[in-house]
């Protein structure tokens, strides 16, 4: 992979990294109710699904998800409920973003729960997969090792991911301060119609088909 193929697989992936989707919908959501220090987790969960995927992919698994209509269907179903469960989950919140006084102990599993969900959101997506079975072998030259550059794909798409999950959840701090209590219902509102449209859109995507 020369340098110039890494530029521009960094510029393609940060458009698609920037466009508002689940993940990072999911670090706006989680900088506003927890501020941008406990929203780390999360990131930290999209990123290790990032290094999921591009495994799979590496590994052959973009491909069988577009051979096999049942596990696309499989993986595709169950995204598409787990992003609905997290969106009426937030039509339901009565807002309210800090976690009750007293329950320092209780971070650490706060932590891994926000972790377990973007990491969720992200590896069960069949979409993402796709994607990246179509994009990634552009970059790759068949000619030198594949394993370090799958490596090196990796972790520029896991930091580009991480700092626009980084600005999303700042916006997300900001707005809890600037909507103070009675909007924060608002926007776990928006949010979580977000995730409910973004759960529809997944439920009605179908894979090319290869005839």
């Amino acid at each position: 992979m020369t340098s110039s193929s890494l530029l521009l697989f960094a510029a393609v992936a940060l458009a698609v990294i920037a466009t508002p989707g689940p993940t990072v919908l999911l670090a706006l959501i989680n900088g506003s109710r927890y501020g941008v220090r406990r929203s780390v987790p999360g990131m930290l969960g999209a990123v290790a699904s990032d290094f999921v995927l591009v495994g799979a992919v590496a590994l052959g698994l973009g491909a069988l998800l577009a051979a096999s209509e049942f596990w696309f269907s499989v993986l595709k179903w169950v995204g598409a409920l787990y992003l609905a469960w997290l969106g009426v989950r937030m039509l339901r919140s009565k807002g309210g973003f800090e976690l009750p006084a007293g329950e320092a102990d209780a971070e650490p599993r706060h932590g891994r729960a926000i972790f377990m969900k973007s990491f969720l959101v992200a590896a069960t997506n069949p979409k993402g997969y796709l994607f990246c079975s179509a994009l990634l072998p552009q970059f790759i030259d068949p000619a030198a090792a594949q394993a370090p550059q799958y490596i090196t794909i990796a972790l520029v798409f896991g930091g580009l991911d991480f700092t626009v999950m980084l600005a999303y959840a700042v916006i997300g701090a900001r707005a809890l301060r600037l909507l103070k209590a009675g909007a924060t219902r608002w926007l776990d509102r928006l949010c979580g119609g977000a995730l409910l449209s973004l759960a529809g859109s997944l439920a009605f995507y179908r894979r090319a088909s290869n005839s």
